[in-house]
C-alpha cells in the first residue's frame, strides 16, 4: 500500500455528498480517527480505504471502514484484497467485529462482495438514500464478528 491518489467520488451508489470539492473530501478521507490505506496497481491509485473504530466507549471494539475504488479499477479484485487486508488490519488492532452501517443496496456489487467475505445484512433502513437514477432505495447495515 503507498501513497493516497484521486478516486471517483461521482459515483451513484455512495453516501458521500456529491458535489464535495477535492479539499473537503481529502478532509474528510483524512479526518482524526481514520487510519488510511491506498492499493496501488503498477505504481497507480487502484483504491482506498479507511479504518476507525465504529463508536466509541463500549462499541470501540467494532471497527468500520469506507472503500473507493478508482473507476479504471473496477471489477479488477481491488475491492476484494482491500476488504480483505481491512478485515485482517482490524484484527491486529484488537477489534472484534466490522459494521459498515449504510451501505446502499442499489450498489449490488458491494453488497454481494461483503456477503461473501461473511457480512450479514442485520438492519434495513427504507429508502434512506436516494439515488440519482433508481430514486429512493434501501441502505443496509452490515455486521460481521472477526
Amino acid at each position: 500500500m503507498g501513497d493516497f491518489g484521486s478516486c471517483d467520488s461521482r459515483r451513484r451508489d455512495l453516501p458521500a455528498t456529491r458535489d464535495m470539492d477535492r479539499e473537503s473530501a481529502l478532509a474528510y478521507w483524512f479526518s482524526p480517527g481514520h487510519e488510511v490505506f491506498v492499493a496501488e496497481d503498477n505504481g497507480e491509485i487502484a483504491g482506498t480505504y479507511f479504518l476507525q473504530a465504529n463508536q466509541r466507549g463500549g462499541g470501540a471494539h467494532v471497527a468500520n471502514c469506507g472503500y473507493m475504488t478508482a473507476p479504471r479499477a473496477r471489477g479488477r479484485g481491488v475491492a476484494r484484497a482491500m476488504c480483505a487486508h481491512s478485515l485482517e488490519h482490524a484484527r491486529q488492532r484488537g477489534f472484534r467485529a466490522m459494521q459498515f452501517n449504510f451501505v446502499v443496496s442499489s450498489n449490488e456489487h458491494a453488497v454481494r462482495l461483503w456477503q461473501k467475505f461473511g457480512f450479514e445484512i442485520v438492519g434495513r433502513l427504507p429508502k434512506a438514500f436516494e439515488q440519482p437514477t433508481a430514486g429512493f432505495v434501501d441502505a443496509y447495515v452490515m455486521y460481521r464478528q472477526l
